[in-house]
């Protein structure tokens, strides 16, 4: 049940960044959104976490491609790459990305509503990588599960107590009593 939720939160959440990535690439989606995405990346840019520290600025064009690049590439390999390391790699950075629009937002001063979308995509984001952890712990118990009983089985197999921790022989072991009764009736006839 939770592989069914992990590959529907990736397929989902990778096409919603396909999608929203293309956008702030190319106005062939939707040229209002896509001119509205420009003007707000000049305002997203100016507040740009590092570029007060760093005295440069960044310019709005590089920074909204390179979120948008970032988006598209995040979602592809969320959507279509079956690998489970590559897939966690990309819903990390989407999710830092996610905080950096929170962040954005908030210092532009943007109302509520622009920011609740990146709110919820980290959290969905954050839901993602936790469901992934929990079933790689899942598996790693039950790989270690199936060791320990083989373990068990092969260590009886060669003679070694399991409870105790010793090691039996069968000369050290007594005889079962029918089999003891059965050789003294055969002495004394």
């Amino acid at each position: 049940m939770a592989s069914i939720v992990l590959k529907s939160l990736s397929v989902l959440l990778g096409i919603f960044f396909i999608f929203v990535g293309t956008t702030k690439l190319t106005p062939k989606i939707s040229k209002e959104l896509h001119k509205d995405l420009r003007k707000e990346f000049a305002r997203y840019s100016k507040v740009f976490p590092l570029a007060q520290t760093l005295e440069f600025k960044i310019p709005s064009k590089w920074y909204r491609r390179t979120v948008g690049g970032l988006e598209v590439l995040c979602g592809f390999c969320l959507t279509f790459i079956p690998s489970k390391r590559i897939k966690q790699m990309a819903n990390l950075i989407l999710v830092v990305m996610m905080l950096f629009a929170t962040y954005n937002h908030w210092m532009v001063g943007d109302k509520f509503e622009r920011l609740a979308p990146s709110l919820v995509f980290f959290f969905m984001l954050t839901c993602r990588m936790i469901v992934e952890y929990q079933i790689r712990r899942k598996e790693k118990e039950e790989k270690l599960s199936l060791k320990k009983p083989a373990a068990a089985s092969s260590a009886k197999e060669a003679g070694v107590d399991g409870a105790a921790g010793s090691v039996t022989s069968a000369a050290a072991t007594p005889p079962p009593p029918t089999v003891a009764a059965e050789s003294r009736a055969k002495k004394e006839d």
